[in-house]
């Protein structure tokens, strides 16, 4: 096998010999060290012998020592392939190119590839990368990545660690997101908590602070529910009345029977596109983050159009898209004309908006009763739900937003 190799590489002539004497051509060829093997015998005048490609030209002169002819039968190897394309000038310097391409484009980035990445949307880490200097097309030896992902890390409060690593022409980003810290309230501020909304008390569950209200009371929005005031028992048989108040920040929970009343309205007559079946289409290449328009400083003409993008990039056969890649930006033109809304449908819709907004008010409270009334005024449908609801209704307020709401009281 390793024989066959390195003839394969150093090329090999088949030569066949014909004369009186063939043995006489083998024995002179031996004697002046021309290598040959796999002799064939042919007839008792005419044989056959593979030569290197070296010694191909000193055995054929050998013959008219020895009163034979020798005759070239077959050449094999890599010399003797690349010989085909001498003359095709062409190949060869589109060979040179291609390799001359191949050695540079190695030393430039041409993907980026994010991993670890949740929340934090790739586009955003990207993005940042780019402002530090990493993009595809950026020459990779003078990148410092240590410094690209420490800078970019301060423009990303979001993550906690940042790794970029360079594999030839692929730049590998590992991140790590950062664990929000959880809210923790400060204890050192007094306050109460007060009425988010109007309601019947349902439950009161006070954790610290005085409670003022109890099952069964109706407050309105801003009133005190467990305040941040404690008054201090006098102890028994004590002839005061009390010891006076300590300030505390009022903890607690406090749910309530609420009411809501929520409005919305949407036209009855929309505009609609009509599409007039003009088009057209204006072609971008984009290579390693540069665009290449090639409908120069033409604009559309149409009024009013919808723009369809169809982008062809270029794909490995394992997936990885190279930065390269041919845009079609397609211009349908249109006009808008007045339609009827169908008034079912835009009530359904409505209704189905307001029943989103009033879970989104709620939060973890729960939807008791609804019920929903619509009515048609100058061109437009409004639709209103009333809303039966249990919620959490508390809310800390500071000591001091409590005491500038009372003195702004008349």
């Amino acid at each position: 096998m390793l024989k066959r190799m390195v003839n394969a590489l150093r090329g090999s002539v088949r030569l066949e010999v014909s004369g009186a004497f063939p043995e006489r051509f083998l024995n002179l060829c031996a004697q002046r060290g021309i290598v040959f093997w796999n002799v064939e015998w042919l007839e008792a005048t005419r044989l056959r012998l593979t030569v290197t490609r070296q010694g191909s030209g000193p055995a054929r002169a050998l013959g008219d020592k020895v009163l034979c002819t020798v005759v070239l039968a077959e050449q094999s190897g890599v010399p003797f392939f690349l010989g085909r394309f001498r003359r095709r000038y062409a190949l060869l310097v589109g060979l040179a190119l291609s390799l001359t391409a191949v050695c540079v484009l190695s030393q430039f980035v041409l993907t980026i590839e994010v991993e670890g990445n949740e929340a934090v949307s790739t586009a955003e880490i990207l993005t940042e990368l780019r402002r530090q200097g990493l993009r595809p097309g950026v020459y990779g030896p003078g990148l410092d990545e240590g410094t690209i992902s420490s800078a970019a890390l301060l423009g990303l409060p979001e993550l906690a660690w940042m790794s970029v690593n360079l594999h030839g022409t692929r730049a590998e980003v590992l991140v790590r997101e950062a664990v929000p810290a959880p809210e923790v309230d400060d204890e050192e501020q007094v306050g109460s908590i007060v009425a988010r909304s109007s309601g019947i008390v349902t439950h009161i569950e006070p954790l610290s602070g005085e409670a003022l209200v109890a099952q069964g009371d109706t407050v309105l929005a801003g009133e005190v529910l467990i305040s941040g005031a404690v008054t201090l028992d006098a102890p028994q048989y004590s002839e005061l009345e009390n010891l006076g108040q300590i300030l505390v920040r009022a903890q607690g929970q406090v749910f309530a029977r609420t009411w809501h009343t929520m409005t919305a309205s949407i036209p009855l007559e929309a505009q609609v596109k009509s599409y007039t079946g003009e088009k057209a289409s204006r072609w971008t290449l984009s290579i390693l983050g540069h665009r290449i328009d090639f409908f120069g400083k033409s604009g559309i003409s149409f009024p009013g159009y919808d723009k369809i993008t169809d982008t062809w990039a270029l794909t490995l056969p394992g997936g990885r898209e190279m930065p390269l890649a041919l845009s079609r930006e397609t211009c349908r033109a249109y006009t808008l004309a007045a339609a009827p809304v169908d008034a079912d449908a835009a009530e359904r819709l409505l209704e189905e908006r307001l029943l989103e907004a009033l879970r989104a008010r709620l939060g973890d409270g729960e939807v008791v009763h609804t019920s929903f009334s619509s009515a048609q005024r100058d061109g437009r449908l409004e639709v209103t739900l009333q809303a039966e609801c249990t919620e959490e209704i508390g809310r800390f307020v500071p000591l001091e937003s409590i005491t500038e709401e009372n003195e702004a009281e008349p």
